[in-house]
């Protein structure tokens, strides 16, 4: 007889039973109590063995998910990292393009057949400037001009007007006659027609004061006019050089007009708004003498006048893209269609006649040395803006697919969870933790 067989005499007869070994764990003495009940730590036991079985599994696949999960997210970082890198440089490029762009504009229209008539026809339009200025002859820009009209450069020899540098509508040229319109009638004709003067002492010459502090006449620009027909009897506005606070940043490197390296605007996505051309700052062209040394100081007008007047205001194409960047303009804006914003909040409506504006630039007197070169460079910029165009495209794709990929495993884990749930919730036994199995 083996050890899994058992012989018993029912009725008479004897029967060969074949016992399971696991059948024989049942009926193991220890595991029922003197009740003849099975003890509830039997199935405790059991219930164990599946509930760890089951968590060890659950444990498992959720440890699989969440490293597939996470192996998405260190992709999706790894995109998200390029991308941010690859807008930074985008941007970088957007400036240098726009930088470029603003420094070779005004002389592309000079290697054009008729550039030497086109000359002689901005010395023209300066001519009709300063007539303009002329017709106020009972200003003090009027009186500065017919001087200078009739004795040319010696008169920056006279006492009185030594220290006046000249008329704020003489001292730079800009471009575009329509630009030349706008910027002019930002500033005002009180503006357009200010004294500029290096220092103090050049408004002290100007004008003088008695003992009772009303205004000599007999002295200064009043007698000056007087002694040519033109009598001085309104206000009028005096710029002193050595009284701004010159701009203190960078300038664009290897600009031949020293434009000022201004950071331009951004949107919340880091771009560079629609239709913004420039700042109005760096449109103006300044004649050599004034560029560098118009100061005692060693500044130029561009990063003392030119910086009090225009400071940070921007230029845009059209008023529809001048509005749509309004979040970012701090300092004013003009749009080459009319538009004019003053300030935050303080627009100009209306259309109004300009009679002095900033006379044209010639073009070709002003021709850098390295014009070749440096277009040369802008066709590089805009090659390699279009590279990192296309990487950014690319990168962009890759970000999408991967965080596809990781909601749909976020999916999967979030159900895994809930299904899984149930494992983890305990079985009810009766009261006193024990299930009674009689044996019949």
């Amino acid at each position: 007889m083996t050890g899994d067989q058992r012989r018993m005499s029912i009725d008479g007869e004897n029967v060969q039973l074949s016992i399971s070994p696991k059948a024989l764990a049942v009926h193991d003495p220890s595991k029922f109590n003197q009740g003849g009940q099975i003890n509830s730590s039997v199935f405790a036991g059991d219930r164990d063995t599946m509930q760890n079985g089951a968590a060890e599994a659950v444990i498992c696949n959720s440890k699989k998910l969440q490293d597939a999960m996470q192996e998405i997210g260190l992709k999706i970082k790894h995109h998200e990292d390029n991308i941010k890198f690859l807008k930074a440089q985008k941007n970088i490029l957007d400036d240098s393009i726009l930088d470029t762009q603003v420094a070779l504009g005004r002389y592309q229209s000079a290697s054009e057949p008729g550039s030497q008539n086109n000359e002689s026809s901005n010395r023209r339009n300066e001519e009709e400037i300063i007539e303009q200025i002329l017709k106020h002859d009972k200003s003090a820009a009027g009186i500065y001009c017919q001087l200078k009209t009739h004795h040319g450069p010696q008169v920056t020899h006279l006492p009185l007007l030594k220290d006046v540098i000249g008329i704020v509508a003489l001292l730079g040229k800009v471009d575009d006659d329509n630009l030349s319109r706008l910027l002019s009638d930002y500033l005002g004709l009180e503006t357009m027609l200010a004294v500029v003067c290096k220092t103090p002492d050049g408004i002290k010459a100007l004008e003088t004061y008695d003992k009772e502090g009303f205004i000599n006449k007999s002295s200064g620009l009043y007698a000056l006019g007087a002694s040519i027909g033109r009598a001085l009897d309104a206000r009028f506005v005096v710029i002193c050089l050595g009284n701004l606070r010159p701009y203190e940043g960078a300038f664009i490197a290897d600009d031949p007009q020293r434009r000022l390296a201004l950071m331009k605007p951004r949107l919340p996505n880091g771009e560079t708004p629609p239709g913004f051309l420039g700042f109005a700052v760096n449109m103006i062209n300044i004649d050599s003498a004034n560029l560098y040394c118009a100061t005692s100081t060693g500044h130029g007008l561009r990063e003392t006048l030119f910086y009090k007047l225009f400071s940070r205001l921007q230029v845009y194409k059209t008023r529809t893209e001048m509005l749509q960047a309004l979040t970012v303009i701090t300092h004013g804006a003009i749009s080459l269609d009319g538009g004019i914003i003053k300030s935050n909040g303080v627009f100009a409506l209306g259309y109004s006649e300009v009679e002095v504006k900033f006379p044209k630039s010639s073009g070709r007197s002003n021709l850098p040395e390295n014009y070749f070169d440096t277009e040369s460079r802008l066709k590089e910029l805009k090659w390699k803006r279009d590279r990192f165009l296309e990487d950014l495209h690319r990168e962009q794709t890759l970000l999408d697919h991967a965080k596809f990929n990781f909601e749909i495993k976020k999916q999967e884990f979030v159900k895994f969870l809930a299904h899984s749930s149930s494992f983890a919730t305990p079985q009810k036994f009766p009261a006193g933790g024990e299930q009674s199995t009689p044996i019949s």
